[in-house]
């Protein structure tokens, strides 16, 4: 069954932002504050990040030119790299790329919700979010893109006013008096893994890219688009959030959004704020559940994954769908949402410099038949940021750091499942 170009520009970047916007910038100020021990440091890390989010989306806007096709890494590393390559990326997607941040979404959706709801259980509120949204875009995907169009704009459009209204109350001098020494080089590139997992979906819409119009020239749009509104959307909801109370007051704070709210206006912004993140939580987790299930199912087509997890006839993968809820819940349920930041972020910028090693062999190789924006430096910085988080990580943070090595050897095992699993499929039409 072939895909549907039913996506166009707007959807497309609607998607980015949706993915992007998700639990990262609502909790992690507060980590970052604490480990930086500067507001003014916290932006910058903020500003660096959205530049490294850009520099990979220049990258990946040069590989979905290319291949104008569904799959993400999985496509783009099986093209230049080798299947195997992509065959393991496509793993790390299903299972860390989006499995992962729907998990930790819906934990903090729960989390947020927690005092309003009855039985007081964030995962199980989670539980209910994931399934909702698995029943929406597995059920009929265009009704699934209608509907995160409209709550990703009103969702903008609340934030928008939330910093707008904050901007006349905020204490600029706070972080004047809190210019301590920050930690490092190291503090500072550690701290960028959980600026990276924020950020992380600045790559959505290229594994949906066999269901956008026009890919050649929207697919790379839409990319740069989502980024560049997200980085200004996060540099302002992050001046709002670190200028709001003292440092001391909201340093480790995983709450940040609600306690710079309560500092603000009291309970009633407070409730206001609680609310917003519920809705941002809901919608990244919208946005992944539309955005996963199709690297499942490039995979089932191409073999490696059982054919039953294909797209169905009208062009949506169903049981994909189904299978991405059902690793979501099982993360859920078994680890906690700080380690699942850490782990995630780690993890997938492995997965990304991957990628744009891919589009450096490939344009070594092709010269100026793969056009390259910002060529050599788009990649090289994108690369090298990555390195250097990645070192940071292994040495500030080696237990997440380590799961996230750990992760490949065990993606691999599952690739090859999933090549018996092909060999069986094509022993069977012999």
């Amino acid at each position: 069954m072939h895909e549907v170009r039913r996506l166009g520009l707007p959807s497309a970047s609607l998607l980015v932002v949706a993915s992007m916007v998700g639990s990262g910038v609502f909790t992690t100020g507060g980590f970052l504050l604490e480990a930086l021990r500067s507001p003014w440091l916290v932006l910058l890390a903020w500003l660096a990040g959205g530049a490294i989010a850009a520099c990979g989306a220049l990258s990946y806007g040069a590989l979905a030119q290319r291949f104008p096709e569904s799959g993400g890494e999985y496509l783009f590393l099986s093209r230049t790299l080798h299947p195997a390559a992509g065959n393991v990326a496509g793993w790390v997607s299903v299972v860390v790329g989006f499995s992962a941040p729907m998990a930790a979404a819906a934990y903090g959706f729960g989390e947020y919700l927690a005092p309003w709801m009855p039985w007081h259980a964030p995962r199980l509120t989670g539980t209910l979010l994931l399934a909702a949204f698995a029943l929406l875009h597995g059920a009929h995907g265009p009704a699934g893109a209608w509907v995160q169009n409209f709550a990703v704009v009103f969702k903008l459009a609340l934030m928008a006013g939330f910093v707008l209204l904050a901007w006349p109350r905020l204490a600029l001098e706070t972080g004047a008096a809190a210019r301590g020494e920050g930690g490092g080089f190291g503090a500072f590139f550690s701290a960028l893994i959980w600026v990276s997992f924020s950020y992380s979906g600045w790559n959505a819409a290229v594994y949906l890219g066999g269901e956008v119009r026009d890919p050649e020239r929207n697919l790379p749009r839409a990319l740069l688009l989502g980024t560049g509104l997200v980085t200004v959307l996060y540099l302002a909801l992050n001046t709002a959030f670190m200028f709001s109370a003292a440092p001391e007051a909201l340093a480790g704070k995983a709450d940040i959004g609600r306690a710079a709210a309560l500092a603000l206006g009291g309970s009633v912004w407070a409730d206001f704020m609680t609310l917003l993140v519920a809705f941002a939580l809901s919608l990244s987790v919208s946005a992944m559940m539309m955005a996963g299930p199709r690297v499942s199912a490039c995979m089932a087509r191409d073999g490696h994954l059982p054919p039953w997890l294909s797209l169905h006839e009208d062009g949506t993968p169903r049981r994909a769908t189904f299978l991405q809820c059902a690793l979501s819940l099982l993360l859920l349920w078994s680890a906690g949402f700080k380690d699942l930041l850490t782990y995630t972020g780690f993890t997938l910028g492995l997965s990304t410099a991957a990628t744009v090693c891919g589009l450096i062999r490939l344009r070594l190789k092709e010269g100026d038949a793969c056009p390259v924006i910002g060529w050599p430096w788009a990649p090289l910085i994108y690369l090298l940021a990555v390195l250097a988080m990645t070192a940071a990580a292994l040495v500030r943070q080696p237990q997440a750091a380590l799961g996230g090595l750990a992760t490949l050897p065990a993606v691999w095992v599952l690739r090859r499942i999933g090549a018996s699993w092909s060999g069986n499929a094509r022993s069977e039409t012999r």
